[in-house]
């Protein structure tokens, strides 16, 4: 957790620096993570396996680095979120259930 931290305080630094701050709409960014994932999907277009790990690797980084800066702008805490999700997924989705079954849960 505190990694995220550091990096989300990393990212203000660099974008205040450049004066970006009004670019970072929470709109923008999800754009932008829309598009970098895009991007990483990229990597994948003719292969099952990614033909380039270094360019799948710099892509995944991009969207991490703009979902942790949309997540800044709109003041939410991913590891919060995750955790929430992950339990309401648990729910949703008990193993008696869900085991080696892919359908959605409707």
């Amino acid at each position: 957790m505190a990694e995220i931290q550091e990096l989300t305080n990393y990212l203000r630094g660099f974008v205040a620096a450049r004066e970006w701050e009004g670019y970072h709409t929470p709109e923008n960014l999800a754009k932008s993570i829309s598009i970098e994932a895009g991007e990483l999907l990229e990597c994948f277009q003719w292969d099952c396996v990614a033909t380039d790990s270094d360019k799948a690797k710099a892509e995944m980084a991009d969207v991490l680095i703009y979902l942790i800066m949309m997540a800044d702008v709109m003041g939410i805490d991913l590891v919060k979120a995750a955790w929430a999700k992950i339990a309401s997924n648990s729910a949703r989705y008990p193993v008696e259930k869900a085991k080696g079954n892919c359908k959605k849960a409707e």
